[in-house]
């Protein structure tokens, strides 16, 4: 199974509780910090990703850590089950797939957009309007520059990316002519 998958269901599970407690943005937010904590100490991702390390030496400092910390009860429990099957190493990939899933759950839907240079504000609205459209839901769009796009964007929604960049289009060309 893909990290990609088992960080889905485990984020879905994690919103299910979180949603039914309202412990939604404290949830998230101690995750972030142990995402901060764990993928910043290369001694943490040995301690936890190296199968020659007993379970119940991960266990005692996963517990020392959490003593420090004080994380409520369900991120503790969480981190819990994430170490009881050799997940915690993958706290990122779950961290992603959870903001994912609370955005879905909530009808809003986040979208990167790449451009050749800085978008108006009018484009930008348009954009927004557009993608709304598209997908049903309301839209949170993130901006970044890329100038070896040339012109045009490049969206990604999700797993979905939208390529209407003048690079791409040139490569096509590049493409359909040596293929000639």
């Amino acid at each position: 199974m893909s990290v990609e998958t088992v960080a889905r269901r485990y984020a879905a599970a994690l919103a299910d509780i979180v949603t039914k407690t309202n412990e939604t943005s404290f949830v998230q937010t101690e995750l972030k910090t142990w995402e901060n904590m764990i993928s910043g100490n290369a001694d943490l991702q040995t301690a936890f990703g190296n199968p020659v390390i007993s379970q119940v030496n991960k266990e005692k400092v996963l517990e020392n850590l959490i003593a420090k910390t004080q994380p409520t009860k369900t991120t503790s429990n969480f981190l819990r089950i994430l170490l009881r099957n050799s997940r915690l190493t993958e706290i990122r990939e779950i961290n992603e797939k959870f903001a994912s899933v609370l955005e879905e759950r909530s009808g809003t839907i986040s979208a990167q957009i790449t451009s050749a240079r800085v978008l108006s504000e009018a484009e930008k609205a348009e954009m927004q309007m557009n993608l709304s459209k598209l997908t049903g839901k309301t839209v949170s769009l993130n901006f970044a520059i890329d100038e070896t796009l040339i012109g045009g964007v490049v969206t990604r929604i999700g797993s979905t990316v939208y390529d209407g960049s003048v690079k791409t289009q040139l490569e096509e060309l590049k493409q359909q002519m040596i293929g000639v």
